[in-house]
């Protein structure tokens, strides 16, 4: 079964969803507010699309945080440590499929997949 992990708030979360409803594509949403981030899968995904794929540094939590928080970010590692502190930094949906992970919503890339 396909999981999309993300915030049920997220806009690009979303369109995700309904995307894959209106596709009749079966999945499960977790929902990273509720449930958390799953340390094994962040571990596969920082191994499968690398921490600055998966970090969104371009959004609002993470320009929330303190620089000096953002300024150690460098490694999988240290994103993997502020990732699980702070969830809202991780671009997305992160979406695994049954052959892989994607980062993020593109119509076209997902339709691809099917």
């Amino acid at each position: 079964m396909i999981t999309l992990h993300g915030i049920p708030n997220c806009d690009t979360v979303k369109k995700a969803r309904s995307w894959l409803t209106e596709h009749g594509v079966e999945h499960r949403f977790h929902d990273f507010k509720k449930q958390g981030v799953p340390e094994a899968e962040l571990d596969r995904w920082l191994v499968a699309v690398g921490w600055e794929t998966l970090i969104n540094r371009k959004g609002t939590a993470w320009r929330q945080l303190d620089e000096a928080v953002r300024a150690g970010v460098t490694n999988a590692a240290s994103a993997r440590a502020v990732a699980l502190a702070n969830p809202s930094v991780i671009k997305r949906p992160v979406v695994q499929w049954t052959d892989g992970i994607t980062v993020g919503f593109d119509a076209a890339v997902w339709q691809a997949r099917l």
